[in-house]
Parts: structure tokens; C-alpha cells; sequence
């Protein structure tokens, strides 16, 4: 149980940044009525892979951008992401809090299933095995594509399950 619960936790701090997206922000209340379901984001979350525009994201499309990532996050150049580098945050203005505890135990766990080769660095193989694991997980229906409703139905089902 243990193991599931360290899984689902990596799991959803991986898909986490890729559903949310830069100007995401809180809805205005509303009067409490059935839920509105919300329409497939085209602009961010997985959906910014998406280059050919087609309203899904390949697996191709999704490597491509998950390589993109990774060169972003190795912010050395030296071709491996340390554990630093991989949650290093960009604090916003006059922000500068640290991770919780709860939030740095579940970084180091994450941290660790990335790298499979216990080498202290996640290598760009790494760093893809991990990210098409969560690409299968959330390709609900096994088509080879994936979009933003599919993953959110994905993630809802994995938080149910726990």
C-alpha cells in the first residue's frame, strides 16, 4: 500500500504542471447549481504540446514537448537534472516560502523514481520513461491521444482509487 500511495503521489506531482498553465485563475463564484463542465483548454496544460493543433496530443507530440521540458530544466547544460534543478521555483514577488516538509519529503520520493539508476541525476532517458508512464495513464481509451478532459478523468480516477 505504501508503494501505490508513493506512486500515485509522483504520479500527480508529474501531471500536476502539465494540467495547470500560466493565467490559470480561480473562477468567479457562481450560485450553487449542478456542475458546469469545464471545456478542454486549447491554450495550456497538456494541450501546449499540442503543435499540430488538432484538439489531441500524440505521443510524438508529447516527447517532443517533454524533451523541450527537460532542456529547460537543466539549467546547467550539463545534460542531467539534479534534484535542485528539477524543483527550483521562481519565487513570485515577495514570495520566497519554502517547501513544506510534506511538500520535500514528496519531492525527494518523486526524485527517486525518476532515477532509476540511483546515480543522484535524472538522465533525459529517465526523465522520458517517467513522463510516457503518465501519457499511458492518461490515455484512458488507447488511442495514442490524449487531451486535457482525458487526463483530468484520469487524475480524478486515481485520486478515487486511493
Amino acid at each position: 500500500m505504501p508503494r501505490f500511495s508513493l506512486l500515485a503521489t509522483a504520479f500527480l506531482m508529474l501531471a500536476a504542471p502539465a494540467l495547470a498553465a500560466p493565467g490559470d485563475s480561480p473562477a468567479a463564484p457562481t450560485a450553487p447549481s449542478a456542475p458546469a463542465a469545464r471545456p478542454a483548454r486549447t491554450d495550456g496544460g497538456v494541450m501546449r504540446y499540442d503543435a499540430n493543433k488538432d484538439g489531441a496530443v500524440t505521443l510524438e507530440e508529447w516527447r517532443t514537448g517533454q524533451e523541450a521540458r527537460f532542456k529547460r530544466l537543466d539549467a546547467n547544460g550539463d545534460g542531467k537534472i539534479s534534484k535542485d534543478e528539477l524543483f527550483a521555483r521562481t519565487p513570485a514577488v515577495g514570495n520566497s516560502v519554502l517547501p513544506t516538509d510534506r511538500q520535500a519529503n514528496q519531492q525527494s520520493s518523486y526524485f527517486l523514481l525518476l532515477d532509476t539508476d540511483k546515480d543522484g541525476f535524472v538522465s533525459l532517458t529517465e526523465f522520458l520513461a517517467g513522463t510516457e508512464r503518465n501519457f499511458t495513464r492518461c490515455d484512458l481509451d488507447r488511442n495514442g491521444r490524449i487531451d486535457t478532459a482525458e487526463c483530468r478523468q484520469a487524475l480524478q480516477r486515481k485520486r478515487a482509487e486511493r
